[in-house]
């Protein structure tokens, strides 16, 4: 097991990985606090628990949309994209854990 260190909002965090998946997860964390900070920006969220599930809602919706965009053409949102069902249901199992980890995370801000 890999472990590499990213941050969300400003907080560090240590993540556990497997060997070789250090840098998808470091691209993972950027795009959820790139995601974050864009909430923050807004004004939403009232703390940073809030914050964090706020764009755990907002990602879930931007994938349900490339779900049901791909369900209604027959294809991947994505050009030239194809996902057989064994694909999708990986990238369901990897979001499920995500969001795991961060309503892990969330529980664990909550207690500071």
């Amino acid at each position: 097991m890999a472990e590499v260190s990213v941050s969300i909002n400003g907080r560090p965090f240590n993540i556990a990985c497997d060997e070789g998946q250090e840098q998808r997860v470091m691209d993972l964390a950027n795009f959820v606090d790139t995601r974050v900070r864009e909430i923050k920006a807004a004004g939403a969220g009232t703390n940073e628990q809030h914050l964090l599930v706020l764009a755990s809602i907002v990602m879930a919706d931007e994938m349900f949309d490339m779900r049901d965009a791909s369900a209604n053409t027959n294809t991947a949102p994505l050009q030239g994209l194809q996902i057989t069902e064994q694909d999708e249901g990986q990238i369901v199992d990897a979001i499920d854990q995500m969001a795991a980890r961060i309503e892990k995370i969330a529980g664990g801000l909550g207690k500071i």
